[in-house]
């Protein structure tokens, strides 16, 4: 079944090139299918194009085709397009002619559109809430460890004392600022684009400020053109959000993987949480880390591929949009994985204190001995090349106490001004999507 169908046979090869994974990857969308569904019928009946009676007739079955997405009951069966097909198929089966008017002043175009406006404000809320979660992980580990002193690096060379405490905060409070990317991305997704139809709107009589309150969201996207040409930008939007998450994850996948090698020896994980080689016995591989890095890395991509893809496409509706459906319909559930391993895994890392008097870290502390001489009075540069030429004839002999106090050092951690960070730009989101997720359930609950 196809709703395009116009009782002309089409080509088999045709068919399988253009349906491409659609069937398997509509099931994503099912239940924001249905929810649109939901709201579209009671729309119709509401400005009388469908009668009291095909309105609840409608409503019911359609809240227990939800049901059914949900449990994982409903299937999108052989020779069925799509689950906009599949839906309007068992409607039409179990309803009849009441079955066949739910598409009415609606098309394929802005059914899809809905629905991964649906699933995006979805995953991004989600996404966020796993963020803040690690976040706190984060910065309870950075508490514990606060004074243990630690190398910084630069050019992969020691460069400057820091501590455990600075490390775990500096990726708690990076991903407070994608918060913000992931709260845009939230906004854009917050947008209604329902009854644009083919982009061009349509001459039925229809109430889009009432679909869209049904639907919880925020606003509408008021220009029916404007509507369908969000196609593509809001998924390239709400993909630089996962990628600038994905970016932080990386880079603390990355760091761990190297403090776990013999060679740093800053950090180790229970033996469980690590993997063996076949013929190496000693063997404690950090593969879930380098995994974590390497989905991310992946993700950091999906931005770029989308450009591709829309980049010089003129205004409307082109059936291009559908390659980017795969990487972007999972790329959610593969970064919600990757958090919910890292939020799984970091309570259970153990800091290992270096021994900070070795002879490899000994200059690390220079910058501390330059500090020292100018507070006495000396010019900064004279004071550096003072030290430097200690360094030079193997002469410096550095003191290893440190007061650091300026804000976000590693004696004045800030963590708390973190924290007020994360809440600020994650309050206002988790209360939004309190308020659409209240609205949706009143159409699961047949409050309309």
């Amino acid at each position: 079944m196809k709703l395009w169908d116009k009782g002309i046979p089409v080509d088999k090869r045709m068919e399988e090139f253009t349906v491409g994974k659609d069937r398997e990857l509509d099931l994503l969308l099912a239940p924001y299918d249905i929810l649109g569904s939901l709201a579209h019928s009671a729309m119709l009946k509401k400005i009388g194009l469908l009668s009291s009676s095909e309105g609840e007739e409608l409503k019911k079955m359609l809240q227990g085709l939800y049901r059914q997405s949900i449990t994982g009951e409903l299937i999108i069966e052989q020779g069925v397009e799509d689950i906009h097909s599949q839906v309007e198929k068992m409607l039409t089966e179990g309803l009849g002619d009441t079955g066949k008017k739910i598409h009415t002043a609606r098309s394929r175009n802005d059914q899809v559109l809905l629905d991964i406006h649906l699933y995006t404000r979805d995953k991004i809320a989600d996404l966020a809430h796993l963020a803040v979660k690690l976040s706190e992980e984060l910065l309870l580990q950075s508490e514990q460890h606060s004074k243990t002193i630690m190398p910084g690096y630069t050019h992969f060379q020691v460069a400057m004392p820091a501590s455990f405490g600075l490390w775990f905060a500096g990726f708690a409070e990076s991903m407070a600022d994608d918060l913000f990317m992931l709260d845009a991305a939230f906004r854009i997704s917050n947008q209604c684009p329902l009854g644009s139809a083919a982009g061009f709107g349509t001459s039925f009589p229809i109430d889009r400020s009432f679909t869209s309150r049904l639907l919880g969201f925020g606003d509408l996207r008021y220009n029916s053109m404007h509507a369908m040409n969000t196609r593509g930008k809001m998924e390239k939007i709400a993909a630089q959000a996962v990628a600038s998450l994905a970016s932080t994850l990386s880079r603390l996948a990355t760091d761990i993987c190297l403090y776990m090698g013999q060679d740093m020896g800053f950090i180790k994980f229970p033996d469980n949480m690590t993997t063996g080689s076949s013929i190496m016995p000693h063997k404690k591989n950090p593969d879930l880390f380098e995994l974590v890095r390497g989905k991310c890395n992946k993700l950091q991509a999906l931005p770029v591929a989308i450009s591709q893809i829309i980049t010089n496409l003129p205004s409307g509706y082109h059936r291009d949009f559908q390659l980017i459906k795969e990487d972007y319909l999972n790329c959610f559930e593969e970064l919600s994985g990757c958090l919910e391993i890292m939020i799984h895994a970091l309570p259970e890392i153990e800091v290992i204190p270096p021994d900070i008097n070795q002879e490899k870290y000994r200059h690390m502390f220079s910058v501390e001995e330059v500090n020292k001489l100018v507070i006495k009075g000396i010019p900064f540069r004279e004071a550096y090349r003072q030290i430097a030429g200690k360094i030079k004839n193997g002469s410096f002999m550095p003191d290893t106490k440190l007061h650091h106090t300026h804000e976000g050092s590693m004696g004045n951690l800030c963590n708390d001004k973190i924290r007020k960070k994360l809440e600020q730009r994650y309050i206002p989101l988790q209360q939004t999507v309190g308020i659409y997720r209240r609205k949706t359930e009143k159409l699961l609950l047949a409050e309309i």
